[in-house]
């Protein structure tokens, strides 16, 4: 099973995404957002769900509970 920082790194690669663009996003630092893609620092629940809203999956795919997206 993936872990939930693999599953958004993914996320964020089929898209053509740069951590710049998703941290600006979520209002970070490219720095902080590459800690939480490599597993270093765990990712806040908000997180968690911007990002489920901003690709349009659900909570149980990036925590990798299911492996279908919606």
């Amino acid at each position: 099973m993936k872990k939930y920082f693999e599953i958004l790194r993914a996320l964020r690669e089929d898209r053509d995404l740069t951590q710049s663009e998703v941290a600006a996003y979520l209002g970070t630092t490219q720095q902080v957002y590459s800690r939480y893609e490599n597993g270093v620092n765990e990712m806040p629940v908000r997180h968690v769900a911007a990002l489920c809203r901003f690709y349009g999956v659900s909570a149980d795919y990036v925590l990798g509970l299911c492996k279908k997206p919606n």
